[in-house]
């Protein structure tokens, strides 16, 4: 059933759902109620939703940023009866049901949905939070790329009289850290060689360290090996068992005793819930600071109030579901579902996640992607596996476009791309 107008009184009584976050989940969670008998208000601090996985292309000048966004309003154009609110929400006063903004507004719901996602975690390691950069939303990316470039610009300054070596240093060895490590070593091949910097190739070096013994620990032991064999054939410093202690402005100290002069540490290490609105509900918070949902969705405080994707801790068995773009989506899927079914007076059904597989991509022509029943594919196969699937989950046919052209012109060339040091992107949040 379509709702009526916008204007109308019979629209304004009609059950409203507050989704605050508009990535992954939130806008999973506004599809699935968009042109439904209920009102939606989708509350996000930027008016644009962010496709994460490509954020490291955009760090690294393989991707504008305006390939990996796209305005909410645009997406929820032909749904009369989901809006969006440019804001932050500050806290859930779930006992009035309303959630208070920073600018002392508020809004009041009949159900309301936290996807508020998560940040970087740093573990508590000294200096890490102040000298490390993060990759987890495109101030990020552009705040890494403007470093990179900086930093490449300078040493070339400096080529005739005082030479330096240049080393960048990322921090994880998972889909993130593997996929940034290569895409940062083939843009500094590609700079060096096309861009007539006079800089010495043996003077850069990037280098990935992690903590665990293999690289990918959630794939099978033989794609981390394939991962490992492609960095290092593309000359990335692989530290595997290697757990950083500190972070200085421009040292990492690892527990071994050896410091590393770096030019930029990037952090990869991991995402917590700890600290945003998820973790200050009025609920038990379960791993990572995120919010302790039941099977269906609710949690546990509370019969109007839900969390998904990174947010909520959901349960599988006796341990919750992983961070990953799949189960955000589709768990705000399901969450939309049982707002629907409340609202229709009938029993809701407990989440089930469908195991669709993960992929990571090393660089041009090498990717490892692990498929649900346990298979692995690799090299080329993968990489066209995952160039199919990350345009398939992009949004809007615009983005999905230029990404297409961008990637068939870098297979067979590495055009001169979007390396541009932008002078406003250390003020943007």
């Amino acid at each position: 059933m379509a709702p009526p107008h916008l204007a109308s009184p019979a629209f304004a009584s009609l059950p409203h759902v507050v989704v605050v976050g508009g990535g992954f989940a939130g806008v999973a969670v506004a599809r699935g109620l968009a042109n439904q008998p209920v009102r939606v208000t989708i509350v996000d601090r930027h008016n644009f939703h962010t496709f994460l996985p490509l954020l490291y292309q955009v760090a690294t000048a393989g991707l504008e940023p305006a390939d990996v966004a796209y305005p909410i309003r645009t997406i929820f154009g032909h749904a009369r009866n989901v809006g969006f609110r440019h804001g932050r929400v500050r806290e859930v006063d779930e006992a009035e049901n309303r959630v208070i903004l920073d600018d002392g507004t508020d809004l009041a719901y009949d159900h309301l949905v936290v996807a508020t996602g998560a940040t970087a975690s740093y573990f508590g390691i000294p200096g890490a939070r102040e000298h490390a950069l993060p990759l987890y939303s495109l101030a990020d990316a552009r705040r890494l790329r403007n470093r990179l470039l900086s930093s490449l610009e300078a040493a070339d300054a400096r080529a005739d009289h005082d030479p330096v070596a240049l080393t960048y240093v990322v921090v994880g060895g998972g889909p993130t850290g593997v996929e940034t490590a290569g895409a940062l070593a083939e843009l500094i091949g590609i700079v060096l060689r096309r861009d007539g910097l006079r800089i010495d190739p043996a003077s850069v070096r990037v280098v990935l360290v992690d903590l665990a013994d293999r690289l990918l620990t959630a794939f099978p032991v033989s794609a981390g090996r394939y991962a490992l064999r492609q960095l290092q054939l593309r000359g990335i410093d692989v530290r595997l068992g290697q757990s950083v202690v500190e972070v200085g402005p421009n040292v990492l100290r690892l527990a071994s005793g050896e410091e590393i002069t770096t030019t930029a540490v990037i952090w990869a290490a991991g995402v917590t819930a700890t600290g945003t609105l998820a973790h200050h509900l009025n609920t038990a918070a379960g791993p990572a600071g995120r919010a302790l949902v039941g099977p269906d969705l609710r949690c546990t405080s509370c019969e109007n109030v839900w969390a998904v994707g990174d947010a909520a801790a959901i349960p599988a068995g006796s341990a919750v579901l992983p961070q990953l773009a799949p189960v955000a989506i589709q768990s705000g899927r399901h969450c939309a579902e049982q707002i629907l079914r409340v609202l229709r007076g009938q029993p809701t059904e407990p989440f089930r996640y469908r195991n669709k597989g993960i992929m990571a991509t090393i660089g041009r022509r090498a990717a490892v992607a692990k498929l649900p029943r346990g298979g692995v594919i690799r090299g080329t196969a993968g990489w066209a596996s995952w160039l199919g699937l990350h345009l398939f989950y992009l949004v809007g046919f615009r983005n999905r476009l230029r990404v297409l052209i961008n990637w068939t012109w870098r297979y067979f060339d590495w055009p001169s791309g979007p390396r541009l040091i932008v002078a406003d992107a250390e003020t943007v949040d």
